[in-house]
């Protein structure tokens, strides 16, 4: 048996390695394409006029500007816009009985050519900038309005750092959704017998959504922080970790289920006991 160069490693290593890179975007794309196909997910929804939709099921508002250590005015500004380019896409999208509705296949892949600006991204837990950046707080939004509805969440992923403190947080700690194209998608599904239809708005200052429905609901939910707790793990490591519950409760407002919704875990980016505030 032969035996290889011992130089051929040094070069075929770095060969790998850059092969990888270029090869890389294409794969993930195929890889989610394959998916959307197997869960039988639609390139389009029917985006419909609110008429029929008379219930309100969900809804909720969230600022899109924030004062950010350290974070440029100009990445919040272009947010806004790729916010705006995402809910016209998504405004007015229908999804009915069995249909399953995914993030990334209705807004598809966010590039300057398409009009999407640099905003702020999150890499290991580092602010950066990205051509579509900002996209987390639109997948946030559809991820705590639907916990809220009988509608199922079938693909989320939870932010897996904690970078900014909880001044002014008035929702429990991973309570949101984040996103990257293609890889980290939000995928909901209509497992029920009545229509919804969502509806996405970007005013001045803030993102609103809501879902309504062409059938009253026959329940509401409550989410809740099960537990909470901060592990110091390594001298200066803080890692936050909790549960997220809901109670479902029937139309006199009586207690019908108590759901396991998520556990989360993120690995802090602040001193928690010096600069954490209380969540509003």
């Amino acid at each position: 048996m032969g035996t290889r160069p011992s130089g051929t490693a040094r070069v075929t290593g770095p060969v790998r390695e850059r092969a990888r890179e270029s090869l890389g975007p294409a794969v993930r794309r195929l890889r989610r394409e394959w998916q959307w196909r197997q869960a039988g997910v639609e390139a389009r929804l029917d985006r419909v006029a609110p008429d029929g939709f008379a219930h309100e099921v969900a809804a909720h508002r969230t600022p899109i500007f924030r004062e950010l250590a350290g974070v440029d005015r100009r990445l919040q500004e272009g947010k806004a816009v790729n916010l705006m380019i995402a809910a016209g896409r998504l405004d007015g999208s229908v999804l009915r009985p069995g249909q399953r509705m995914s993030f990334w296949r209705l807004v598809g892949r966010p590039s300057h050519r398409r009009g999407f600006r640099d905003g702020m991204v999150l890499r290991q837990g580092l602010v950066e900038e990205g051509v579509g950046g900002g996209m987390c707080q639109m997948t946030n939004l559809l991820y705590w309005m639907t916990v809220h509805t009988p509608l199922t969440v079938v693909e989320r992923w939870r932010h897996t750092y904690d970078v900014f403190p909880d001044n002014g947080r008035t929702q429990p700690f991973g309570s949101g959704a984040t996103c990257s194209w293609p890889v980290l998608d939000l995928q909901i599904e209509n497992r029920t017998d009545a229509t919804f239809r969502l509806s996405l708005t970007v005013e001045r200052t803030h993102l609103v959504g809501a879902w309504t429905s062409d059938r009253a609901p026959l329940h509401t939910y409550e989410v809740y922080e099960a537990a909470h707790e901060m592990r110091n793990d390594l001298p200066g490591v803080f890692t936050r970790h909790n549960v997220l519950r809901r109670r479902v409760l029937d139309a006199e407002g009586a207690e019908v289920d108590d759901e396991l919704l998520a556990v989360n875990q993120g690995r802090l980016m602040y001193q928690p006991f010096l600069e954490a505030g209380g969540a509003g």
